[in-house]
């Protein structure tokens, strides 16, 4: 069922659908910071989105160091919105780290005595692949909760503006990252100063196929 926008201004508990129609990418923000249990509530829920053996391999870093902001701001190609937003969130991926703690990640209700034989299944998933191979693959995974984080930040009041634009190499030298790790986006957040721009997209139609 379709939601048209009257009915959505009928509802006052934000929504996921509210969220997807209100978002935009913003890169003017007012200055007031970000309270802490709020960046920490974000990202828990975000680390609820789903991901493929339950393996979870993003990885959040929320920098809002204003000198350290700057040279981010310079890793990413001058995007000023790094330095504008209270805070910027880099969201990474790394398998190895993932790999390590995957029994920390084995559901509780598996039986005690099939977590080894579990934990050396999924190890065995990923052993003839490459590292280029496996960090590939929780890159994909890591996107899944880089769409959870920004539709999550819209529903709580936030802007954000995700970034690609970047150098990956000087951003891991600068946070200290993993030389393996992937980075998904770069994503600046914080109270909107401005409106954005309209959001145009395709017609689902030309999009969407049933078969």
């Amino acid at each position: 069922m379709r939601i048209s926008q009257d009915q959505l201004d009928t509802i006052t508990e934000p929504t996921a659908a509210q969220a997807a129609l209100s978002r935009r990418s913003i890169r003017q923000y007012d200055p007031t910071p970000i309270p802490q249990a709020d960046l920490r509530e974000l990202l828990r829920l975000a680390g609820r989105a789903p991901s493929a053996y339950n393996v979870q391999p993003w990885r959040f870093v929320v920098v809002q160091d204003e000198t350290m902001k700057a040279r981010l701001a310079e890793a990413a190609f001058g995007q000023q919105q790094v330095r504008r937003a209270p805070a910027t969130i880099v969201v990474y991926s790394d398998m190895q780290n993932a790999l390590a703690r995957m029994p920390e990640a084995m559901h509780p209700g598996v039986p005690a005595d099939k977590r080894d034989e579990g934990v050396a299944s999924f190890r065995g998933r990923f052993s003839t692949q490459t590292d280029e191979e496996r960090e590939g693959w929780g890159n994909a995974q890591s996107n899944i909760a880089l769409g959870y984080l920004l539709l999550l930040a819209e529903s709580l009041g936030y802007a954000t503006s995700p970034m690609l634009g970047f150098d990956p190499e000087k951003v891991k030298a600068l946070l200290g990252l993993p030389e393996h790790a992937r980075i998904p986006a770069l994503v600046s957040i914080g109270y909107a100063a401005e409106e954005g721009f309209a959001p145009h997209r395709l017609a689902p139609e030309t999009l969407v196929e049933f078969r």
